[in-house]
C-alpha cells in the first residue's frame, strides 16, 4: 500500500494549482440554480451537483457555459445509475419483473386491462406480451414520457454522456438498476397497477390534472426554481409517489450523501441526479450543508 504521503501529495499539489489557474465559476444571483457547488470540509477541490430532468423537450435539454466548465474541471460523473454500463443495463432485466410470475392481466379487471393493453399497443420498444410482468410503476414512467409536450425529447443524461464520451470522462452509478427496481417490490403491486391505470386516464385527457402538472413541473425545471420543483415532487398529492416519498426519494437521498465523502475527496467529481433529489429539509443539499460542506449557486444560464 502506498503510503500516506504519497497519496495526500498529488491532490494537495493538484488542489493549490487549479485554485491559481482556474477562475473562480460565476455565482448565481439567487438559489434558483440546478447547479451547485460542494467544497470545504476537508475536500481538496470542489465537486459539483446537477439537478436533471430524465425526460425532457429537446429544447429544454441545454448545457450551460458554466456546466461546460464543470466537465472540465471535473474527473468522472456519477448519475443515479451507470447508463454507460450496457453489461448492467442487461442484467437487471430479471430485477423489473414482479415476483411469483404476477401478470398485470392478475392485477387488473378486465376492462382495465384492455384499457392499459390498447395503450401501450405501439408505444414499447417490445411486444406488450413481454413487458406486462413488469412492475407496474416501470410503465408508468413510460407514460409520463409520451404525455410530454412535443414529439422529440431528450434528457439531461444522454447529453452528458455524449459530452463525457468526447471528454474520455467516466460514468459511475450511485445505485444500480437493478436496486432502482428492487424499490418497487416495497410497493404493493395492486397499488402500482391501479396507478397505471390511473396515470393512463389522467394522460389521455388534456385538460387534465396529470397535464397541468407536467406543465407546472417542466416550468419549474426551466426556471431552475427548486422550491416550486420541491412543492411539485414531495407535496401532497394523491398519487402513489407521494405516499412513498421516504422509500423513493429520502432514504436514496441519505445513502447518496453517505457515499459523497468517499466519493469527492479522491477528485473533482459532478453529481448529477433528479432535480427532485435537491430541494427540501431531506434533499441532498440540505443534508450535504448539515454535514459542514459549503454549497454555492452556480449561474447555470441557457446559452
Amino acid at each position: 500500500m502506498k503510503n500516506l504521503l504519497s497519496r495526500v501529495l498529488p491532490f494537495l499539489v493538484f488542489g493549490i494549482s487549479s485554485c491559481k489557474a482556474q477562475p473562480e465559476l460565476p455565482s448565481a444571483e439567487t438559489d434558483n440554480t440546478l447547479l451547485w457547488e460542494i467544497s470545504g470540509n476537508g475536500l481538496l477541490q470542489p465537486s459539483y451537483y446537477l439537478g436533471t430532468m430524465h425526460i425532457l423537450c429537446q429544447e429544454d435539454a441545454w448545457m450551460s457555459a458554466s456546466l461546460q466548465e464543470v466537465l472540465n474541471r471535473s474527473k468522472i460523473i456519477y448519475m443515479e445509475v451507470d447508463l454507460d454500463n450496457v453489461m448492467e443495463m442487461v442484467s437487471s432485466l430479471g430485477s423489473m419483473t414482479m415476483r411469483d410470475k404476477t401478470k398485470l392481466r392478475d392485477l387488473l379487471t378486465d376492462e382495465e386491462y384492455a384499457m392499459v393493453r390498447d395503450y401501450f399497443n405501439d408505444k414499447l420498444p417490445l411486444p406488450f406480451s413481454m413487458m406486462e410482468n413488469f412492475k407496474p410503476m416501470l410503465l408508468s414512467s413510460m407514460v409520463s414520457e409520451k404525455a410530454m409536450p412535443c414529439e422529440s425529447t431528450n434528457g439531461m443524461e444522454m447529453m452528458l454522456m455524449s459530452a463525457a464520451t468526447k471528454k474520455k470522462l467516466e460514468i459511475k452509478g450511485l445505485e444500480t438498476l437493478a436496486y432502482q427496481a428492487s424499490i418497487f417490490d416495497s410497493i404493493p403491486y395492486d397499488l402500482q397497477a391501479k396507478e397505471l391505470v390511473r396515470s393512463i386516464s389522467d394522460m389521455q385527457n388534456e385538460d387534465s390534472v396529470g397535464h397541468a402538472e407536467m406543465d407546472s413541473l417542466l416550468l419549474a425545471y426551466r426556471s431552475q426554481d427548486l422550491a416550486a420543483i420541491n412543492r411539485l415532487t414531495s407535496g401532497e398529492g394523491e398519487g402513489l409517489e407521494q405516499k412513498y416519498l421516504d422509500l423513493l426519494l429520502y432514504k436514496r437521498n441519505a445513502n447518496w450523501v453517505e457515499k459523497f465523502k468517499s466519493i469527492a475527496e479522491k477528485q473533482s467529481t459532478l453529481f448529477a441526479v433528479g432535480a427532485g433529489h435537491l430541494p427540501g429539509d431531506k434533499g441532498v443539499l440540505a443534508l450535504l450543508k448539515q454535514l459542514g460542506y459549503t454549497l454555492r449557486p452556480i449561474a447555470n444560464s441557457k446559452p
